[in-house]
């Protein structure tokens, strides 16, 4: 389908020059735009919209450490804090 849309000059630019960076139309760099756009809105629980989860690398628990042992997990953490006076 063929349309007319008002576009902010400095925003044609840009997108013209991913254009030529991509060898891809303008046409086709504002479609794939738009429909990111509008996948991202049809759908609320998108990855994108999911928080992201901080990582770190290492070689696993620190020793001691058992997560099958709600308790000990508990008590490590707490390092001999009385529990009310974490509340």
């Amino acid at each position: 389908m063929k349309t007319t849309i008002h576009i902010d000059d400095a925003l044609y630019r840009r997108v013209k020059a991913l254009a030529v960076a991509e060898g891809r139309t303008v046409s086709a760099v504002i479609e794939d735009a738009v429909r990111t756009s509008l996948e991202r809105t049809a759908d609320p629980s998108s990855p994108d919209d999911e928080p992201k989860l901080q990582t770190f690398r290492g070689t696993g628990t620190m020793p001691r450490v058992d997560l099958d042992d709600n308790a000990l997990v508990r008590d490590l953490m707490d390092e001999g804090e009385a529990l009310d006076s974490l509340r």
